[in-house]
């Protein structure tokens, strides 16, 4: 049976515009980070027993075979309170080389190493110079046994060698297993937006693992919905510092960029966020990456000049004349806000650890404020 990927996952989970959500932009094929060309994406989920909900996800910039081709990469952190290794690096020279990998708050040392295992296997003269993996986190620990140790290298290697392009499942899985996102069950979601520039169709992607907001700010498509839909909430008698949490942000796209305008992309997350109501929670680790996946083989490699390979040679970028970027800066801000929704929509309720629920986004009621006949949107009023 053939799907609309637009419409569902490969496993037939909704995505936000089954749901009749007006959103802006015209997607890619997939509607999906891997839309940009040469990008993969795999996944760990572990569920197990009653207190293990967690994973990683796993992405290629230029796929496995090209963790030796730097990409002309920026960071922005909109909030602090969390965690991406690597970016040092990137804020230094503007450039990142491998994967990728998201995962739980203290599983952080597992993605490192996993990283480095994998590179070493596949890539070991890439190995042999130094290596600076970015793995980055949010907090699960309301579902999962984040102490517990559950997430090892061998599970972070498995999602690098699953990784595949075309279209993957959303909502709990990979490193989103665990997570919650306006206080109803979150984690990993992707949508991409197609930007026109000088004669070429260029693909913006973004996959996001949220794990943020308070139910009271939830926005969907300027409707605001989150006293609508504020019943069953246990979130709300458990969590002191509602919209606490973090949310990592991935951003690629096969446009030729500078680092500084990486940066500026990244940067653009925080608007797409914004667009589903969050205002960013002091306990919230909130951490974007973009990178550019355009000048193929640009990059002299760094072990080629440690080992005095190389010498002499001059690397040169093209780039998107800064004053035609605007259309960039909102296929993120689009991708980003349609990425946080489909994490929601695709989606189930989830009990873990210690017994604690989260419930789902009721996809039901969403529909209906999106239906309404007259083709006004109109928030309704919670059940009595």
């Amino acid at each position: 049976m053939t799907r609309n990927v637009h419409l569902e996952t490969p496993a037939g989970s909704p995505r936000a515009r089954a749901l009749g959500i007006p959103l802006r932009g015209t997607p890619g094929a997939w509607n999906a980070i891997t839309d940009v060309p040469g990008v993969e994406v795999g996944c760990t989920t572990l569920i197990e027993g009653e207190g293990v909900r967690t994973g990683v996800t796993a992405i290629h910039p230029r796929g496995g075979a090209g963790a030796g081709d730097a990409v002309a990469a920026g960071f922005f952190s909109l909030n602090g309170n969390g965690e991406m290794t690597g970016v040092s690096w990137i804020e230094e020279s503007g450039t990142m080389a491998g994967p990728i990998a998201l995962t739980n708050t203290h599983a952080i040392g597992p993605a490192h190493a996993g990283i480095i295992r994998w590179t070493a296997a596949h890539h070991p003269e890439l190995a042999e110079a130094w290596l600076l993996p970015v793995a980055a986190e949010t907090w699960d620990g309301y579902l999962n046994d984040i102490n517990g140790g559950h997430l090892t290298e061998g599970h972070v290697v498995a999602a690098l060698e699953a990784a595949a392009t075309g279209p993957f499942e959303e909502g709990s899985v990979g490193g989103g297993t665990g997570m919650c996102c306006y206080e109803f069950k979150g984690g990993t979601g992707t949508a991409s937006r197609m930007v026109a520039y000088g004669g070429t169709s260029y693909t913006v992607g973004v996959l996001v693992q949220a794990n943020f907001g308070s139910r009271e700010e939830l926005v969907i498509a300027g409707v605001p919905l989150g006293e609508t839909l504020a019943d069953d909430n246990p979130l709300a008698a458990w969590d002191g510092a509602p919209g606490a949490g973090s949310v990592i942000a991935i951003v690629a796209t096969d446009a030729p960029m500078l680092p500084g305008q990486c940066k500026a992309l990244a940067r653009r997350v925080g608007l797409g966020l914004a667009r589903t109501g969050t205002t960013g929670s002091h306990f919230s680790g909130d951490l974007f990456l973009a990178v550019s996946t355009g000048n193929p083989g640009a990059f002299t490699r760094g072990g080629d000049a440690m080992f005095g390979l190389g010498e002499g040679k001059l690397d040169r970028l093209d780039f998107v004349p800064w004053g035609f970027l605007d259309p960039f800066y909102a296929a993120v801000a689009h991708a980003t806000e349609e990425a946080v929704l489909n994490a929601l929509v695709a989606n189930q309720e989830m009990t873990g650890f210690r017994g604690r629920r989260v419930p789902r986004l009721p996809i039901e009621q969403v529909r209906a404020v999106f239906a309404a006949d007259d083709g006004a949107v109109v928030a309704q009023p919670p059940p009595d």
